[in-house]
């Protein structure tokens, strides 16, 4: 469909190699195998869905090409062709040759009519989404953007009171009962590696929709992909990550995904208790990432292309709810803010929102946020069409 059929590029799938491109000649097929890398030791290893390529009719022309494929385990975006990902899982998982050519099914994923034959290519799956903690968004927009596409959907909005697991059941059990029902699973859940677990017995593909403070993929994905929409390039920028950085799983996920490009720096801006975390602090150092703390808003809004708001989360806190009352409502974007912003930059926000930013910060072209959720479900359809049917 046209939604790949302009992607025919290949390039190298490890993410601690240097990326190399070369072009997928036509006379090829390719088969799948998997490759096991490690990654630092604050992360898990980890396997990803390789590409191999063998020629078979030119085998004089392409026999050196063959070999240093199958030696570097390079990955194609032809039409047809399997999905490099099983499972979405972390914001790891993707290298920029991937996040290029899923932005770009996303891109075709807007212009889908309805009733037309690509609003059909879902037709006869069926997505399970199994919530154990409150969502609207990252739910909705997943159910509709299965719909969308021609698939079915089961759903479950508070697992965590209303299904078996408040019986006492596994989340394991469960994942294994869900898959006979499903094609697809995409899950949330209150503790960070829960997607992980449900991956490694399920025989669907699992997408996490949040983990705790875990990471959130999905919502990388859209983010990054709402940059390169509202200000046209991904590198050379400079965001400011704001509010809750210690819990935020948001930020965490994009913080990973913004390491990919060049010459980004990220600003950290968020009170004592809810800093961000020192392992994505080394990883964004080790990936040669120029990332800075500050306390002062009003000059990170002025340099930066992206102030990304999110959230204190309350929930995050337990009982410790003086620590929450300490952290929220230090750091909003509100006109003082807006007046220090350059024309072009963007206010963004995951949402739900509090008070973190004013209302009046609407009306300004500037303000993302609302634009942001709508690419979110191009971003989640383009991912139920790749994990189920494919390129």
């Amino acid at each position: 469909m046209a939604a790949s059929s302009s992607l025919f590029s290949c390039s190298t799938h490890m993410d601690v190699l240097a990326p190399t491109i070369s072009k997928c000649p036509k006379d090829v097929v390719r088969c799948h195998s998997k490759i096991s890398y490690k990654e630092p030791s604050y992360l898990k290893s980890t396997c990803y869905p390789i590409s191999r390529f063998l020629c078979m009719n030119n085998l004089s022309k392409c026999d050196k090409m063959k070999k240093t494929w199958q030696r570097d385990g390079i990955h194609c975006f032809s039409e047809g062709h399997k999905f490099q990902l099983d499972d979405v899982l972390d914001a790891q998982q993707f290298d920029r040759d991937i996040l290029n050519a899923i932005f770009e099914v996303a891109r075709d994923m807007e212009n889908i009519e309805r009733n037309s034959p690509e609003s059909q290519i879902l037709k006869g799956y069926l997505m399970a989404t199994l919530f154990y903690e409150p969502s609207t968004r990252t739910r909705l927009s997943f159910e509709s953007a299965m719909r969308r596409l021609g698939g079915e959907v089961l759903t479950t909005e508070n697992a965590r009171e209303f299904s078996s697991a408040a019986k006492g059941e596994t989340l394991e059990d469960t994942i294994r009962t869900v898959e006979g029902y499903s094609d697809l699973i995409v899950l949330r859940h209150f503790e960070s590696g829960a997607a992980r677990r449900a991956a490694a017995i399920a025989s669907v593909p699992i997408v996490n929709a949040g983990d705790g403070p875990g990471q959130h993929p999905s919502q990388a994905l859209l983010d990054v992909y709402t940059i390169e929409r509202e200000i046209g390039k991904l590198d050379g920028i400079k965001v400011g990550l704001v509010g809750d950085l210690a819990n935020g799983r948001t930020v965490r996920s994009l913080a990973y995904l913004l390491a990919k490009y060049k010459d980004v720096k990220i600003y950290f801006v968020s009170p004592d208790v809810v800093k961000m975390k020192d392992d994505i602090k080394d990883y964004l150092t080790s990936k040669g990432v120029d990332w800075k703390e500050s306390s002062d808003l009003v000059e990170v809004a002025s340099e930066c292309d992206v102030v990304y708001q999110t959230r204190i989360q309350k929930e995050r806190f337990g009982e410790r709810l003086d620590l929450y009352e300490k952290a929220r409502g230090k750091y909003i974007v509100n006109q003082n803010i807006l007046k220090v912003m350059q024309r072009h930059a963007v206010v963004m926000h995951p949402l739900p929102r509090l008070d973190e930013i004013t209302l009046d910060v609407d009306a300004d072209p500037r303000a993302a946020y609302f634009r942001q959720a709508k690419y979110g479900l191009y971003i989640r359809m383009a991912l139920l069409k790749l994990l189920l049917v494919g390129w």
